[in-house]
């Protein structure tokens, strides 16, 4: 299995742990990744404020994939339902495909509509599968009791992505049991992190992220598992303001599903970077 690689932008500067466990894991399974050469922004951010922006920048970075010849996968949610996104806009909408080709003739490309594009565990569910995971556990986590937080746009929205039940997630939970871990279930799991809100209003993303650590924290969860950069931030990253909103320590470590996986796979935690996390699972490794 081989995909092309597009890391985003926020991976590389921010959640470095994120993409150094990824890559450990996804190369001990025999996925080959190849980094994508070049690319820009998917265009997520700018939609809000042109639509034009965010399909020409998702289009150059689909023509570079069409160049290279093989389907993309990210790590991050939000580029993967955007780049999906045009890239089925672009193959279902004619005269959209020749405006859009007639721009980025400018700049010598032109979008065949002959790649796809999927997020990393949609790939582990989808082309790798559950059961191939357990076959590579060596090392069960089954003293692991967590949680899951799946985020909003590998699922959303739920006619374009067709991926699984935006409201109630359980592709990740699934990927989480395959390592021996016990994922508990608790209220209100498909809430947003708050994440699209804090440029605007910082105190409800704050609330949000300490409800939702509270709810986690209340059915017994030892960590919070994440496969979003930006939903990483967030629940790490203002889980500190949460506990002074709320006044009460969370101390829940926030964990990447690549993290949880390599350390069932045998991995030190050196290797996946877990000593880069913010709130140190010290209590979880102890169980190891």
């Amino acid at each position: 299995m081989k995909y092309l690689l597009f890391l985003g932008c926020v991976i590389p500067y921010r959640v470095q742990s994120y993409e150094i466990s990824a890559r450990k894991v996804l190369g001990e399974l025999g996925i080959e990744l190849v980094d994508m050469p070049t690319y820009n922004c998917c265009g997520f951010p700018i939609e809000a404020i042109s639509y034009e922006a965010r399909l020409m920048l998702a289009a150059r970075n689909l023509c570079i994939a069409e160049e290279q010849g093989l389907d993309i996968i990210t790590l991050c949610p939000g580029c993967a339902e955007t780049l999906h996104h045009t890239n089925v806009e672009l193959k279902e909408d004619e005269e959209l495909r020749n405006t859009v080709n007639e721009r980025l003739s400018e700049v010598g490309l032109e979008f065949k509509g002959k790649i796809n594009v999927k997020h990393f565990a949609r790939m582990l569910v989808e082309d790798f599968g559950v059961e191939k995971i357990k076959d590579r556990v060596v090392r069960p986590l089954e003293k692991f009791v967590v949680a899951q937080h799946t985020g909003c746009h590998i699922a959303r929205p739920k006619k374009l992505m067709q991926f699984e039940d935006p409201e109630n997630p359980t592709a990740l939970k699934k990927l989480i049991e395959a390592t021996g871990a016990t994922c508990l279930s608790y209220e209100d799991e498909a809430q947003c992190c708050g994440g699209p809100v804090s440029g605007i209003d910082r105190e409800i993303p704050i609330q949000l992220v300490g409800d939702k650590l509270k709810r986690v924290k209340g059915v017994g969860a030892q960590a919070l598992i994440t496969i979003c950069p930006y939903c990483h931030l967030m629940y790490e990253g203002m889980q500190p303001l949460a506990e002074r909103k709320l006044g009460e320590k969370l101390r829940i470590p926030v964990i990447h599903y690549p993290q949880l996986l390599g350390l069932a796979m045998g991995m030190s935690p050196e290797e996946l970077a877990l000593n880069m996390l913010k709130i140190k699972p010290t209590q979880l490794l102890e169980k190891i």
